[in-house]
């Protein structure tokens, strides 16, 4: 299916080139997952100052969806920690959705959607964190196995950042 996806976007959108030496399906991955991440920080911005945005949310969660199903449709042959992120995503999106455009954030489904479209945003920029340590030189070179205390470091204050930003988000959040 990968091979096939592949081809399709090579030949009729990008007529067999190679974008940032990547195929253009992994283009078309990482620019989605950019695009969910740039509008996530736009909807955390929003949700800290009480207002909806509801075309940049819209943006995010259409994004960060479809970043990770895009995911599974590249080739492997077990079950990578990728995968696991991508379901969690997956689960942590459709409740946010749920809680925004069925439950309108009525009650504690507002809550609920600040929570959870902050965790799916946070396992896209922990993803953007792993990747940049293992395709960037320099990062790589500080943690080659994404074991190292610079690794951890950043991933951890990711982490923890998310998490003080979100308890902020849940209690300025007004729907």
């Amino acid at each position: 299916l990968f091979q096939q996806l592949n081809k399709l976007l090579k030949n009729v959108f990008f007529g067999g080139l190679m974008i940032f030496g990547m195929t253009p399906f992994t283009f078309f991955h990482v620019l989605l997952s950019l695009i969910g991440i740039l509008s996530g920080a736009v909807v955390l911005l929003g949700l800290l100052a009480s207002k909806r945005l509801d075309g940049w949310t819209a943006i995010f969660l259409v994004t960060t969806v479809l970043t990770s199903v895009t995911g599974y449709f590249f080739p492997f042959h077990k079950l990578l920690p990728s995968h696991i992120i991508g379901a969690v995503s997956l689960v942590a999106l459709a409740i946010a959705i749920f809680a925004r455009y069925s439950k309108h954030m009525a009650g504690a489904w507002r809550s609920t959607y600040v929570i959870s479209a902050m965790l799916a945003f946070y396992l896209n920029v922990f993803v953007l964190i792993f990747q940049a340590f293992v395709k960037q030189p320099p990062l790589r070179a500080l943690a080659p196995t994404q074991s190292e205390p610079p690794f951890l470091i950043a991933q951890v204050s990711a982490m923890i950042l998310f998490i003080i930003l979100t308890v902020f988000a849940v209690k300025k959040f007004r729907a």
